[in-house]
């Protein structure tokens, strides 16, 4: 399959799956951790000192609050210190307001060798209100673990439990195959160019 506009072919279904199973083999001298064991929601109420200047959220709040449930996350899946590396496809769907209760729902969707993607949900309620709460934002983040020195260290292997959790996992396996691909794509396209 073709990326449109990058020219860069992506892995088909199977080469998913064998890539995930390497993935596992790789460290799987550490038992494997259920997604459940590190799942996490925070929650937050909303605050005036949280506006932009429409008057609404400002998305870097939101955005913090992911990064926080996230770290959370990645800390308890890995046992120890875990560092963003990077935030993928943080989408807002609807504006959060003041007076809203966020609740920001977080798991660790795949895990590499020292690498693991979390996937964050985040969902917005009125404090006073009991309608159910709405999805207002989705993201994915990738975390290193680290020692005490700061070097990547070994995760353990997460283990979908539920059909969604294993659906999750594949799509992971799928974003892990796009982000590096573009990275090839831009350093080779960077290295084609010459400086200036």
């Amino acid at each position: 399959m073709q990326n449109a506009g990058l020219g860069v072919t992506c892995a088909t279904p199977h080469r998913v799956e064998v890539m995930t199973d390497q993935a596992h083999a790789a460290h799987s001298e550490l038992p494997g951790k259920p997604t459940a064991a590190s799942r996490t929601t925070l929650s937050h109420i909303m605050t005036a000192g949280d506006t932009n200047l429409y008057g609404t959220v400002h998305g870097g709040v939101i955005m913090k609050l992911a990064d926080d449930a996230a770290g959370a996350v990645a800390g308890r899946h890995s046992e120890g210190p875990a560092v963003t590396a990077s935030m993928d496809e943080m989408v807002f769907l609807e504006p959060v307001r003041v007076g809203d209760l966020v609740h920001v729902k977080a798991q660790v969707n795949w895990t590499g060798r020292t690498s693991m993607e979390v996937g964050v949900r985040v969902l917005a309620e009125r404090w006073n209100e009991s309608t159910p709460a709405t999805q207002v934002g989705s993201a994915y983040l990738v975390f290193t673990a680290i020692d005490e020195g700061g070097k990547p260290r070994s995760v353990p292997p997460v283990v979908p439990e539920t059909d969604q959790d294993r659906r999750r996992y594949q799509e992971a396996q799928i974003r892990r195959t796009h982000r590096l691909a573009r990275r090839r794509a831009i350093k080779d396209l960077r290295a084609a160019r010459p400086a200036g």
